[in-house]
C-alpha cells in the first residue's frame, strides 16, 4: 500500500515536470528552438557584468586567474632526432649508439605541452641535466605554432 502512494507521488511529480506544449508548438512539430523563440517561452536577454579596466581592481582580476597558476604543464627538451629503417632498429641492443642529427653544443629545443617555447643549452647541475634558456620565440611565432 505504501508502494502505491509512492508510485502516485512519483507519477504526479513527473507530470508536473513535463513541459507544457501549446497548440502552435504542436502544429510546428514539437518544442524546437524556432517555435520556442516565436512564442517567447519565457526568454529574456542575457545580462553580463561590465569588464573593468586593468587598473580598476587588481585583486579581483588576480583572484580570477589564480586557479591557472596550479595547472601542470609538460616540459620537453629535445636533444635531437634521427630516422632509421625497421631492420636497423631491430638490431639495437643494450650499449648500441644512436647518432642524432644535432651536433654537440648546438641549441636544443624546449617544448611546453608539445608547443615550441624556445631554445637553450644543456647544462649539468649537481649531477643532473638541466637547460639554460637562451632564446624564447616571439609571441607571433608561438601563436603560429599553436595551429
Amino acid at each position: 500500500m505504501a508502494d502505491e502512494s509512492l508510485d502516485d507521488a512519483w507519477a504526479s511529480a513527473l507530470e508536473e515536470a513535463k513541459p507544457k506544449k501549446n497548440g502552435a508548438a504542436n502544429e510546428a512539430g514539437g518544442d524546437d528552438w524556432d517555435s520556442l523563440a516565436k512564442n517567447g517561452a519565457g526568454s529574456r536577454p542575457a545580462s553580463f557584468n561590465e569588464l573593468e579596466e586593468s587598473g580598476g581592481a587588481p585583486h579581483a582580476s588576480s583572484h580570477n586567474l589564480d586557479f591557472l597558476l596550479d595547472i601542470p604543464l609538460d616540459v620537453t627538451v629535445e636533444l635531437g632526432r634521427t630516422s632509421m629503417i625497421i631492420d636497423r632498429m631491430l638490431q639495437l641492443t643494450q650499449g648500441s649508439v644512436v647518432e642524432l642529427e644535432k651536433a654537440a653544443g648546438e641549441p636544443v629545443e624546449i617544448y611546453v605541452n608539445r608547443k615550441l617555447l624556445g631554445k637553450g643549452e644543456v647544462i649539468v647541475v649537481n649531477d643532473r641535466f638541466g637547460v639554460r634558456i637562451t632564446e624564447i620565440i616571439s609571441q607571433a611565432d608561438r601563436i603560429k605554432n599553436m595551429g
